[in-house]
């Protein structure tokens, strides 16, 4: 078994069935899913009923004592995996998880926008080259139970996910809320998103709910970094970033996004949409710097699945 730092909580049902993965805490300042997957902790042992739950409620424990999306070692963990057995504190906690996401059968990586983002409720995956861990990671993702359902670029390195895909373990990551202030429904959400997943699983006794097709967008969108929300709409300048539209909004193309105002220099600088689609990413730390991202939009503007080809 691999070697601990961090701490992990193994549920056994006693039963055969599916050994599933779930983490939070790979960035130290998102805390909803930490408490969320302390709570599916206390939970699963007097529900689950085949197979086996693994739960690390904070994967970078340097990270979140800083309250930091990076780690003592300024390093991103998103960034490094699978890490290094003797390397820096954030590249042995991302040795360590990759360890235990190569050994799932399912993989589930909680996230927020941590203090930087606000981030409309959504479930995202790679877009596998294997048909058959695709559609794992589809059937995943719409389990969930998350309006917004996102595949994108297959060739990001670095991630918790990309550890999963070169080991063909299906695997998906989960998005919502961020900024300064504990949004609980959020923990809510992905308590019972998580419990549905199970129940698609035969793994616990709960009936399993599913979105009205009308509630779901779902985009799959295979150009190049197509799931990097850091280069999304970069700030022109260094300043104050002003919103004028908010989550989940229908944008069109030249729509304004907000201004970023220098109150050093008393430069303005409108900042426009790039394209039409539903607004699902708001940066919420309002001080930014020339190239951070102001925001993201998916092209898509009624429910339903798109598919991008990145030709």
């Amino acid at each position: 078994m691999p070697s601990e730092d961090f701490t992990i909580r193994s549920i056994e049902s006693g039963k055969p069935g599916p050994s599933v993965l779930l983490s939070a805490g790979v960035h130290g300042d998102e805390y909803e899913p930490v408490l969320a997957a302390l709570e599916l902790g206390e939970l699963l042992p007097s529900i689950l009923v085949c197979g086996d739950v693994s739960i690390v409620p904070i994967v970078n424990e340097s990270a979140y004592r800083l309250g930091s999306r990076y780690g003592e070692d300024k390093l991103d963990l998103a960034r490094v995996c699978p890490g290094n057995a003797v390397g820096t504190t954030t590249e042995r906690a991302a040795y360590r998880i990759s360890e235990h996401i190569r050994q799932a059968d399912y993989y589930v990586d909680m996230h927020t926008g941590g203090l930087a983002y606000d981030i409309a409720p959504l479930a995202g995956y790679l877009l596998h080259p294997v048909k058959e861990i695709l559609a794992k990671q589809q059937q995943m993702a719409l389990a969930f139970n998350l309006p917004i359902v996102w595949g994108t670029d297959a060739t990001a390195n670095g991630r918790t996910l990309s550890v999963a895909r070169d080991a063909n373990v299906p695997a998906i990551y989960v998005e919502y809320g961020g900024g300064s202030v504990f949004q609980p429904q959020v923990v809510e959400k992905y308590k019972a998103g998580f419990l549905n997943l199970l129940s698609s699983l035969k793994m616990i006794n709960h009936p399993v709910g599913t979105l009205p097709a009308d509630g779901r967008f779902w985009v799959e969108d295979y150009r190049r970094n197509s799931g990097y929300l850091q280069i999304m709409m970069p700030s022109p300048s260094d300043g104050i970033f002003l919103p004028e539209n908010n989550l989940g909004s229908f944008l069109k193309k030249g729509d304004r996004w907000g201004m970023v105002v220098n109150p050093l220099t008393g430069q303005r600088e409108t900042v426009l949409v790039e394209q039409d689609g539903l607004a699902f990413l708001q940066r919420a730390n309002c001080k930014v710097e020339k190239g951070d991202a102001l925001g993201g939009i998916l092209p898509i503007t009624k429910p339903g699945k798109i598919v991008i080809d990145g030709q």
